[in-house]
């Protein structure tokens, strides 16, 4: 066995070895527990498991590939997803956490005096938390596929039942310490060989400087300008351009990854997890640290993982590898299918650039780049190893954050809200583990048969998020008046028109060609792409949640009395669970 593999045994099993453990110390007794964490999570502890959380899969692996590739464009993301957890932190946690319940259907329940609201916002929350968990499966197959050499399969099975052990045993108690755990390997494997690789091509240590500073060869080029050179002369856009379909569709898609971002449930429920309002509002504070140190790393990882591939596969201008001689991790990502060569020409050589006639690269996987980077940049095999232990860790922590609130969602407010709200606690803890188990099953699947639209992008996911959860979490408690019967309204129309939209570009279950609008164009609403529609979904949902509270009257007395109580500071400062 050689000595990359046995690093990678050591550290993606011994990563495993410390989840299964956190697991069984921190096993859930109680539906408190299993939901919530008992409530008793230290900010700081809970500020590190919101950052292992949030950054999932498509954090860790996907972003800064989509960014090296997309370049300027791909900043989208960090926007986005930054601007997002800031909105949940200062408009939406805090006030929740004070109303004190265990999920976000019940939080809804209680405020639109409505079992029809609590089952619509069920239902928008599992096909939002469903579509984000294909990606994560997604990136934990690459992930073992490459690093332990196994089938793709193999390794979505073997995901799945690290995180069977560790969600269903500990539950929100378990998930919460062994994700403080995958934070600390995710962040390492992410900063370390980006301070190799910094190290290298600019002679700065520091990421974050080194994207801004000139290439350490004593040209005086600074890297970006480099960049730009090396895309352009292979026929691709400039790097620093914006190349995302337009101002309109840039902001739309900002805009729907932000809003889309403070409604995923399965973040939210973090903030239940802590004794206080102030330990909610400390929390935010916290993971915004933790999430920044990931977050600023990403578009230098990106854009020097874009310039090393370049520089491996086109040593200097015109001058092309020979195939035969190619370095050992593009044989190792040509396994996976990841990466694939075809030699059109037929001279032996890899020729890669933007012409598809002319192309021989003909697929480079963008989730691939974070993984490959150290191994592109020659770093050491124990660097290497870490990067995969990280990648999992990331993939990980947030499946089970989702399959944890998609389970609660249907055993807390399904079951015990509506359908048998005499069962008991021991029952409701039972239920919640059966229907994680099924979930895990069910995630599965969609990881080994990824449906059409959810192959490529996550971002679908904060979309129907956005068009749906948020406004109602806004209303709920900043529009006092809101009504049951308006929110409901509001969320329908709200996912409707973005599944309808997404819908009519994908064809009717998502089988080209018969999209039941007629072809319209790529983006035929001013431009915007399917993926940034949400934010449209969003004015939808208002607009038609106020039209409708016009005409069916406002909400009860003692709910706009609730609303102000949860609004005020004073009182209740330490609100225990209402249970």
């Amino acid at each position: 066995m050689d000595e990359l593999k046995i690093y990678t045994y050591i550290a993606v099993f011994g990563s495993f070895a410390i989840y299964f453990g956190i697991a069984w110390w921190a096993r859930a007794g109680s539906t408190s527990d299993f939901y919530v964490a008992g409530g008793g999570v230290t900010p700081m502890q809970n500020g590190m498991a919101i950052g292992a959380d949030w950054m999932s899969a498509a954090s860790f692996i996907s972003m800064a590939g989509m960014i090296s590739f997309l370049g300027y464009g791909g900043s989208v993301f960090l926007m986005g997803w930054t601007g997002g957890y800031v909105l949940l932190a200062m408009l939406l946690a805090p006030y929740m956490r004070k109303h004190g319940k265990f999920t976000v259907p019940e939080f809804i329940y209680d405020r639109y005096y409505s079992k029809t609201a609590r089952v619509v916002a069920v239902v928008c929350l599992i096909i939002a938390s469903l579509t984000y968990i294909i990606g994560q499966m997604k990136g934990v197959g690459v992930a073992f596929s490459r690093f332990l050499e196994v089938d793709y399969d193999l390794g979505l099975y073997i995901g799945m039942f690290v995180v069977w052990v560790y969600a269903v045993l500990g539950g929100m108690k378990g998930i919460t310490y062994t994700q403080i755990a995958q934070y600390c390997v995710l962040i390492f494997a992410y900063t370390i060989p980006a301070v190799f690789i910094s190290l290298q091509l600019t002679g700065n240590p520091i990421p974050q400087l080194g994207l801004g500073s000139t290439l350490a060869d004593g040209s005086g080029v600074y890297l970006l300008d480099k960049l730009d050179m090396v895309v352009t002369d292979l026929g691709f856009k400039e790097y620093t351009t914006d190349n995302m379909g337009g101002t309109v569709n840039m902001f739309a898609y900002t805009m729907s990854l932000m809003i889309g971002t403070a409604g995923l449930p399965h973040v939210i429920m973090r903030f239940f997890t802590v004794p206080s309002v102030k330990a909610a509002r400390q929390s935010a504070g916290y993971a915004l640290v933790f999430i920044a140190l990931l977050y600023t790393v990403a578009p230098a990882v990106g854009a020097m993982a874009r310039l090393n591939l370049m520089n491996t596969i086109e040593p200097a201008a015109g001058q092309n590898m020979d195939y035969a001689e190619r370095p050992q991790w593009f044989k190792d990502w040509e396994k996976t299918g990841l990466l694939q060569f075809e030699d059109k020409n037929g001279d032996g050589k890899i020729q890669y650039n933007a012409d598809k006639a002319t192309n021989e690269m003909v697929k480079v996987d963008r989730d691939i780049m974070v993984l490959a980077n150290p191994a592109i940049a020659n770093l050491p095999n124990w660097v290497i190893a870490l990067v995969a232990a990280g990648g999992l860790a990331a993939a990980l922590s947030t499946a089970a954050g989702l399959l944890l609130a998609i389970s609660s969602s249907i055993s807390h407010d399904l079951m015990k809200g509506i359908l048998t709200p005499d069962m008991s606690e021991k029952n409701e803890l039972l239920a919640g583990r059966v229907v994680m188990t099924l979930s895990i099953i069910v995630a599965g699947y969609l990881g080994l048969n990824p449906p059409g639209f959810a192959a490529g992008t996550v971002a679908l996911a904060f979309g129907l998020a956005a068009s749906s959860i948020f406004p109602a979490l806004m209303m709920g408690i900043f529009a006092k008046k809101m009504s049951g019967k308006a929110a409901v309204a509001g969320m329908v129309s709200g996912i409707g028109v973005t599944m309808l939209y997404v819908f009519q570009h994908k064809g009717i279950m998502f089988i080209p060609g018969t999209s039941f609008l007629g072809d319209m164009g790529p983006n035929w609403f001013f431009g915007i792409s399917p993926n940034a529609f949400g934010s449209v979904g969003a004015l939808v949902n208002f607009a038609v949640a106020f039209a409708v509270l016009k005409v069916t009257g406002p909400a009860p007395a003692h709910i706009q009395e609730m609303v102000d109580n949860f609004r005020t500071p004073h009182g209740g400062v330490s609100a225990a669970h209402d249970h």
